[in-house]
């Protein structure tokens, strides 16, 4: 009956394609402010959906509660079937969560096929690591007094977890909150973008129907004004936020005691020694920079070439960002689309504005149609600039020379942020002294800072954040180590 159940409310949420309810407690409630989600391409309409109450979120934080009770004595082969479940499920709908996601968030859709290819390897490792949850015993009798006693060292999940998430990876964002949070056991609250909770909404009834419990998982759309719980609330035992890092250090000093995982922005950095395969860094360059119209927070930002060779590699990194194609999302020839509004397109225009009016060198790009912005890549930027010292989130990248590596080790340390670098040269005494010097959470050498895959640890310092994604970590974030003595005497 349990299972039957389960099939109708998959059912019920798929009854009308262009609108849904958000999921609260095992079912979909349609009450509420209806707002529609318009594509950020052309302005129509993808799809519908409601804005939930302050009541809504009490019942999902009770529901969610409930269900703990539940979810923390789930046997791992559970966990386990569950999670592959999702991840089979995502690989069968990999076509229509591509296109919901390029429509929704204004991807193109290669890149949003990638995004879709990597959930479901995200859910994947997920069930893997569910397995490998380890624990450790403790050999206790190093002092007299602890003779004949011993420890035993297991992790125990949370509890609730409540999860705010971005626009710009509307699935595997998403999925590097859910997926750890099912392996380890723990139940959630989830608030997605406004601009694009439905893809969390038809990932829900994959969650549904794959016998997740009710009301271990509930996702709705909620206004700032009435979300206070999510960060507030006692209840819920973790915070886990990717945004903007105004936002996300202001929620951490709203959360209390409970724990606070925060993956924020960055300016990532590139530096491109003299040694270097110029023509391979140029490559990795346009695709870390304008891949989505830059809007990831590991998206190329700085890039800092050694003088001697500067104008090498303009001359293969130019010609490359004037060849990407710009154009209709579902056009498997694009490179770039729109960002996710025109009001962020004409924020970053006054940016490089700003910045070309204080004498730097405009390269190619810099006009914008609409939410489109032309691939933009700016000269010697000075780095007070709100272009360079800032997140730019957009399809601009900065080209500056440096004379000695140190200088450029300071220049990419010389910035609030600290998320992830790249580094390109081929002696690797200067990788290892980037590795030990910068101020960041991850070093790419050979590569971009925007590579991931997403089993490995992912996360940064400074204003960048607090707490590492990557299915394992992840987990250890949301789950407690707990103490077992035995005394055998």
């Amino acid at each position: 009956m349990a299972q039957a159940a389960k099939r109708d409310t998959h059912k019920e949420a798929q009854t009308d394609a262009k609108t849904i309810g958000f999921f609260l407690d095992g079912a979909w409630h349609t009450e509420g402010e209806r707002f529609e989600i318009r594509a950020p391409s052309d302005g129509s309409v993808v799809g519908a959906t409601y804005r939930a109450g302050p009541e809504h979120l009490e019942a999902a934080i009770r529901a969610a509660v409930r269900a703990f009770g539940e979810t923390r004595r789930m046997p791992t082969y559970e966990r386990e079937r569950i999670l592959h479940h999702i991840s089979s499920g995502i690989q069968d709908q990999l076509e229509e969560f591509s296109r919901l996601v390029a429509l929704e968030a204004g991807k193109p859709i290669r890149a949003a096929r990638q995004e879709v290819e990597r959930a479901v390897f995200t859910f994947r490792v997920a069930a893997e690591e569910a397995g490998r949850i380890g624990g450790e015993w403790l050999q206790l009798d190093r002092h007299a007094s602890a003779a004949g006693r011993w420890g035993l060292l297991r992790r125990f999940p949370l509890g609730p977890i409540a999860a705010i998430t971005p626009f710009n990876f509307p699935l595997n964002l998403v999925a590097h909150k859910w997926a750890p949070a099912l392996a380890a056991g723990c139940t959630l609250v989830h608030k997605p973008a406004p601009q694009t909770p439905l893809t969390s909404l038809k990932l829900a009834a994959l969650v549904a129907e794959a016998g997740w419990p009710a009301g271990a998982l509930n996702v709705m759309e909620i206004s700032h004004a009435h979300a206070g719980p999510l960060v507030s609330d006692e209840r819920l035992k973790m915070l886990t936020f990717t945004g903007s890092g105004a936002v996300g250090w202001e929620l951490k000093q709203r959360a209390g005691k409970k724990r606070v995982a925060l993956e924020l922005g960055g300016n990532a950095s590139v530096i491109v020694h003299s040694d270097a395969d110029l023509a391979y860094a140029a490559d990795r360059c346009v695709a870390g920079g304008f891949s989505y119209a830059g809007q990831s927070c590991i998206s190329v930002q700085r890039i800092f070439v050694q003088r001697s060779v500067e104008e090498k590699f303009l001359a293969e990194l130019l010609p490359r960002v004037k060849a990407l194609h710009v154009g209709d999302l579902l056009d498997e020839r694009t490179d770039v689309g729109p960002m996710i509004s025109e009001d962020a397109a004409k924020r970053a225009e006054s940016w490089i504005e700003e910045a070309v009016k204080t004498g730097v060198r405009l390269l190619t790009g810099g006009k914008r149609r609409g939410a489109y912005l032309d691939p933009t890549v700016l000269g010697e930027t000075k780095p007070e600039l709100r272009v360079s010292c800032e997140e730019v989130f957009a399809p601009v990248v900065l080209v500056n020379p440096y004379d000695e590596f140190d200088q450029a080790l300071e220049r990419v340390n010389d910035s609030r942020f600290g998320l992830q670098a790249g580094i390109f040269t081929n002696d690797v005494r200067r990788i290892f002294a980037a590795y030990e010097r910068l101020d960041v959470g991850g070093l790419v050498a050979g590569d971009i800072p925007s590579w991931r895959v997403d089993h490995m640890p992912y996360g940064g310092v400074k204003d960048s954040g607090v707490g590492r994604e990557g299915l394992k970590y992840a987990i250890e974030e949301m789950t407690e180590p707990k103490l077992l003595v035995m005394n055998t005497r």
